[in-house]
């Protein structure tokens, strides 16, 4: 059994992680700040889920508060080893379009708060470090399928330019402290209980409460959409020493975001009500992930279909309807 730290355990992705190591009977330490960057509701219910394990313990904490996470970090004298055996940062302000109107909070937890836990891990010899990065680091100016080795320097929005600073951080403290380090870059990660800001869990509840459905471009655009568990299940591939390895996690199957809206039609059984409005300057698009290097390092690859994922997050909100309509998703 290992033990592994896990911050932003109450997020989509975070939630998963934590449900997968328990699963595998690893011992987890949470932490997350339960803030109300979008309906608190979604990360009561994730949390719920594993939250009676007597193998998880939930720290309610901001990464950038360097005093508390190192009294989570001295909680074994160091003669003992290393408290913990990896630590996963999943903890974040995701979104391109918020970050273009507060991006300091952005800068505040992606870049400051990933380098209070490197100098804790630092301090206390933890040598694995796996760090959540984004496919919004790519932009127009890359070919695709996106490819880890890109030029990943003209970030479009604040979000991807904290990210930037993030990954940067990481190999900074790889060469000069050891720390083994996994970058992971998800791409439109979608699923049961998802980003109510992300366009799968909004269109379904548009879709399914008859509201209007608000499309910003043409809806051509494409998004590689990758599902939760199989992101969760590459992560924790991640765990594995690797050095220090930037590396894509995306379906490499982008689809059309008027296709996906389709899908969402047919499996609810209601048309949507469509309302265009202009493309936002940060967004790019389409993503597409080269998923080469996941498949060498970590022998992982997806297995969930869009339409068995799509199928997923439906049946989920129609069981949690009674609350799930109420969430507020712009």
């Amino acid at each position: 059994m290992a033990t592994y730290l896990v911050t932003g355990c109450a997020g989509f992705i975070g939630s998963k992680v934590c449900a997968l190591l328990l699963a595998e009977r690893h011992s987890v330490t949470g932490i997350d700040n339960l803030n109300n960057a979008y309906d608190v509701r979604l990360k009561q219910w994730r949390l719920r889920q594993f939250a009676a394990d007597p193998l998880f313990t939930f720290h309610h904490l901001d990464i950038g508060d360097r005093a508390g996470l190192q009294a989570i970090f001295a909680t074994r004298p160091p003669a003992t080893g290393p408290v913990y055996d990896g630590v996963i940062n999943l903890a974040a302000r995701a979104g391109v379009r918020p970050s273009v109107e507060d991006p300091w909070v952005y800068l505040e937890t992606n870049a400051t708060g990933t380098l209070n836990l490197l100098e804790q891990c630092r301090r206390h010899g933890v040598g694995k470090f796996v760090l959540a990065s984004t496919s919004s680091l790519y932009g127009k100016h890359n070919p695709m399928p996106y490819q880890e080795d890109a030029d990943t320097n003209r970030p479009l929005s604040p979000y991807a330019a904290s990210k930037k600073a993030a990954e940067a951080l990481c190999y900074t403290y790889h060469y000069l402290h050891g720390i083994d380090v996994t970058v992971f870059r998800y791409f439109t990660v979608y699923g049961p209980a998802g980003r109510p800001d992300m366009s799968p869990f909004r269109f379904v509840q548009w879709i399914s409460e008859g509201r209007p459905v608000t499309v910003f471009g043409d809806g051509s655009q494409s998004r590689d959409f990758t599902y939760v568990d199989d992101i969760a299940r590459g992560t924790i591939a991640g765990l594995r020493p690797l050095g220090y390895e930037v590396i894509n996690l995306g379906s490499d199957k982008p689809a059309v975001l008027m296709d996906v809206i389709r899908m969402i039609e047919a499996k609810v059984g209601k048309p949507a009500r469509l309302e265009y409005k202009p493309a936002h300057p940060a967004d790019v698009p389409t993503t597409w992930a080269n998923i080469e290097r996941a498949q060498v390092l970590l022998g992982w690859q997806p297995q969930w279909t869009l339409e068995a994922g799509i199928a997923s997050l439906v049946d989920w909100y129609q069981q949690n309807a009674t609350w799930a309509r109420e969430i507020v998703t712009g």
